[in-house]
């Protein structure tokens, strides 16, 4: 009965957000596109339609990227822990999550979360559903709702990389719960502070152009907390399920990053094509580069290990991927690799938390190294006649390394607290005999593969976690 009202509670938020969206007063009308629109703004449009669409498809590559890596019992519970997030986020970004990451500015810090509330005034009509002087958002060659689309992905994205560090032993419930609570306390704030213009980071000259800290530092972060307070899994051993999945999911993600990066130039320019040309060089590299490092260093070449290398090199350019030259992003993707490859395999050594899926050596920190990198070799992009009076080349590159530290701090501890929240509201960590069922037939009655399907129905009368 405890079980159902943890599910009634949600049910109800859900039904409780779609009856508000009766007293919204955005219209169909609002969507008709203005007949003065030029060729350079419908370019902008069919581009970012289809960046989007790239973007969201990266859910369901991490899905099966995820999925691969664990061991069989646990496939289904952790690709749907992915799918799920397209629901959940989607909802909240409609109702205040937008508002929040590019309302009107609070201190700097948030969004006002009543001027998009349903994604009320954001609409096509005159290519921006607001006054662009009242925001402060320069989305003027594309309408706002596309923007709002596009950032939605993001936030859809983000969440859903934490879940490779508690893989195979966190309760479904638990997770959506944390899950929402993160989007809201965490990824919404970051967003604001890096991509509104009013943000405190921007403000600082700090660029981040499409994740690198809002996306990757802070889901490394939440899923190193995340590993920490779960603790450590009663058995670690065991194959991944299915490499093939690996290798599907991480060029789902390949080709989906083309949206993800290249999108993020908001028009279809040459800013979009540096950054389409940077991210597939720079997955290509640290591609090579880790199975080349992994045979130096006696192991032998693997698919897991040039699926993780290609994934690795795509968060390193993410934050400078339209602003550096080919050769640079070849040398970030390098250096870059061979720092994650190194915290990856001390981790391995040293068994110091159970991150199961390495998301924090490489997402995490991989989303830090590159950050600071942007810091070192995008001055001149944004400078580029000399050196600036409004900030120094140093003191530029110092403003990133402090966004890093700001960032880490503030996900490091927000995360925790609502680990703990969560964990109040409903226990996080599934039963060991659940842990030992696995996820699939103890959270969901749902097996995958021959094995799992013959053991089935002997396993069912032990698999309901209470």
């Amino acid at each position: 009965m405890k079980k159902r009202r943890r599910w009634w509670v949600l049910f109800g938020l859900t039904a409780l957000c779609s009856v508000a969206g009766l007293f919204t007063t955005t219209h169909s009308g609002d969507f008709s596109l203005s007949e003065t629109l030029n060729g350079r703004d419908y370019a902008n449009i069919a581009w970012m339609i289809t960046a989007t669409i790239f973007v969201l498809m990266m859910t369901p590559g991490l899905a099966f990227f995820y999925g691969g890596m664990v061991r069989a019992k646990n496939v289904i519970s952790t690709m749907l822990q992915s799918f799920i997030v397209m629901g959940v986020v989607s909802v909240i970004w409609v109702v205040f999550g937008f508002s929040l990451a590019f309302g009107n500015d609070i201190g700097g810090f948030i969004g006002n979360p009543l001027d998009f509330f349903m994604l009320n005034n954001v609409g096509c009509e005159n290519m921006n559903g607001f006054d662009e002087s009242t925001i402060g958002l320069a989305v003027t060659s594309i309408p706002l709702a596309l923007f709002a689309l596009f950032q939605m992905k993001f936030a859809i994205i983000t969440p859903s990389l934490i879940t490779g560090s508690f893989a195979e032993r966190v309760k479904f419930s638990g997770y959506v719960v944390f899950m929402s609570l993160w989007t809201i306390f965490v990824y919404c704030p970051l967003a604001h502070w890096t991509w509104h213009p009013d943000g405190f980071l921007c403000q600082m000259h700090v660029h981040d152009f499409a994740g690198g800290i809002v996306v990757h530092a802070a889901s490394g972060v939440a899923a190193l907390v995340g590993a920490i307070f779960l603790g450590k899994r009663k058995n670690e051993e065991g194959k991944a399920a299915n490499i093939p999945f690996v290798l599907l999911g991480a060029a789902l993600l390949w080709l989906g990053w083309f949206g993800f990066n290249g999108g993020s130039s908001l028009a279809a320019d040459g800013t979009a094509i540096s950054a389409f040309l940077n991210t597939n060089t720079a997955a290509a590299t640290a591609m090579i580069t880790w199975v080349f490092l992994d045979c130096i260093l006696g192991r032998r070449p693997s698919a897991m290990g040039a699926a993780i290398g290609a994934v690795l090199g795509l968060v390193a350019i993410t934050p400078s991927a339209g602003w550096v030259t080919v050769g640079q992003s070849m040398f970030i993707a390098f250096v870059t690799t061979l720092i994650c490859n190194t915290a990856v395999t001390y981790k391995a050594k040293k068994h110091l938390f159970d991150d199961a899926l390495d998301v924090f050596p490489t997402h995490g920190l991989g989303g830090i190294v590159g950050t600071i990198l942007t810091g070192i070799f995008t001055y001149s992009y944004f400078f580029p006649n000399a050196e600036s009076a409004e900030i120094s080349h140093l003191k530029f590159f110092l403003n990133h390394v402090l966004a890093v530290v700001i960032v880490f701090g503030y996900t490091f501890i927000v995360s925790f607290a609502l680990y703990w929240l969560s964990n109040k509201m409903v226990h996080l960590r599934v039963s060991a005999k659940s842990e030992r069922i696995g996820l699939d037939l103890s959270q969901h009655h749902e097996a995958y593969g021959i094995e799992a399907l013959e053991n089935h129905t002997e396993i069912m009368e032990e698999a309901n976690d209470k």
